[in-house]
């Protein structure tokens, strides 16, 4: 896979799959905008980054406010001119049943894992259209194919995020834009560890393979879906996930 003189931008890159992905784009050449709430791992992450060789800036973003979404959009189309790639990484959830489930965390939910998403295709959709050219990669869940218990609200948002993908690669195509998704199984990043330790073990119970699978697995998937390997596939959703569900 070559990324030569190619702009990408990952959200949710300071941590996690996101990480392993800007890690891993950096390594085959791309110019790699890390963009991210936290703004002292993403120095850190965009520094090692720049350390063994590879570019890479931190840009802060908080993909639930449209004003710091424009701010990015401003910033890398003003100093690149342009956005080869865009991976939609970063996204939260916590299980909990739907009734527990108040304003705010419905509201949080839908934000991180579906609007925010949606608002930063927005932004750069326009020139990706212009260019005619450009790589879109959605990170969703198996929670949006099937249904994950404890997690309904967050289901709904990786469900709208995987039927926006299909839409939006439809509209993408004749541009030269591919739009697609990775659906991670349960991984072994901080998001995961959060969770209580009897909900671990009940995931591992039900996983094929008996194990979490690795930021780097699922980043491999991204970079796949961003490459030019990738070419001729548009409005896929390619599961990572260790055989946990198995969806046609």
């Amino acid at each position: 896979m070559n990324f030569a003189d190619k702009v990408a931008l990952v959200t949710g890159g300071a941590s996690g799959i996101g990480l392993a992905t800007a890690q891993t784009m950096a390594g085959f050449g791309a110019d790699v905008l890390i963009a991210d709430i936290n703004a002292d791992a993403g120095e850190k992450a965009a520094a090692e980054i720049r350390a063994k060789g590879g570019k890479a800036e931190f840009v802060r973003l908080d993909v639930t406010d449209k004003a710091s979404i424009k701010s990015v959009r401003d910033h890398v189309l003003g100093t690149k001119g342009r956005l080869d790639v865009l991976c939609n990484v970063a996204g939260w959830g916590h299980i909990q049943p739907f009734v527990d489930n108040d304003d705010a965390f419905i509201a949080k939910v839908m934000a991180l894992n579906l609007n925010g998403p949606i608002e930063l295709i927005r932004a750069f959709f326009p020139s990706m259209i212009e260019k005619k050219t450009g790589k879109i990669v959605n990170v969703a869940s198996d929670a949006g194919r099937v249904g994950s218990l404890g997690e309904s609200v967050y289901s709904a948002a990786k469900g709208g995020l995987i039927a926006f993908t299909k839409a939006l690669a439809r509209e993408g195509a004749r541009f030269n834009i591919n739009v697609n998704a990775i659906c991670p199984g349960p991984t072994d990043t901080p998001l995961l560890k959060s969770e209580p330790e009897k909900f671990l073990e009940a995931f591992l119970k039900v996983i094929p393979m008996r194990r979490f699978g690795k930021a780097q697995e699922v980043a491999d998937g991204i970079v796949f879906m961003a490459s030019n390997r990738a070419d001729y596939i548009t409005g896929q959703v390619l599961s990572v996930n260790g055989g946990i569900t198995m969806v046609g």
